[in-house]
């Protein structure tokens, strides 16, 4: 009996959990140098974490910083866990959890975009077909023969996903993606982000 006393003021039971799978963006700020984004993915794998998107670039050359973002799946106690772990890797500046961000800011989603290269080979009504979605879905073409296109299109994700899946029976060769680059909305920095939360 008394065992159940303790274990029921154990820190342990006052977090909420949840297994409810949910999608984040996280925004980490590094050292641009050799070695950090095989670290940061290695903080992944090494734990099973998945990582559905992942872009790299970097944003302020005099100081030698990139951003990464990344978009992960998972409870919230993972993502959190994953955040606190990536927030102790020593080249890493800032992590911040965009999704969270927003739910404690009461603003809109953070701004995702994605870009994506879309070959697709087809004659006759399937090549058509094809360039009136590509106008519906406001992609461009930026590469044509009388045997194939190639569109480039800009959007979120599930626009993108929509799109290759429409245009996989008219003759889908292949694709190429940049993976999601994401901002918080509003006019705070990302250093700043954090007091708001």
């Amino acid at each position: 009996m008394n065992a159940q006393k303790t274990d029921a003021l154990s820190a342990y039971f006052l977090a909420e959990t949840s297994d409810v799978q949910e999608t984040h963006t996280l925004s980490i700020i590094v050292d641009n140098e050799p070695g950090v984004l095989a670290r940061v993915i290695g903080l992944f794998s090494g734990r099973g974490y998945n990582i559905d998107s992942l872009s790299v670039s970097e944003t302020e050359h005099e100081k030698h910083v990139s951003r990464i973002t990344i978009v992960t799946t998972g409870t919230p106690q993972v993502i959190e866990q994953i955040r606190h772990q990536l927030d102790r890797l020593v080249p890493v500046h800032i992590v911040r959890d965009l999704t969270v961000a927003a739910k404690h800011t009461s603003q809109e989603k953070p701004l995702e975009r994605e870009l994506a290269l879309i070959k697709v080979r087809g004659e006759g009504e399937k090549r058509l077909e094809a360039l009136r979605l590509s106008d519906a879905f406001k992609a461009t073409v930026i590469d044509a023969t009388v045997e194939h296109f190639v569109f480039e299109i800009t959007g979120r994700t599930n626009k993108i996903d929509q799109f290759i899946e429409i245009l996989s029976p008219l003759g889908l060769v292949e694709v190429s993606r940049t993976g999601v680059a994401a901002l918080a909305r509003g006019g705070q920095a990302l250093k700043d982000l954090h007091d708001e939360i």
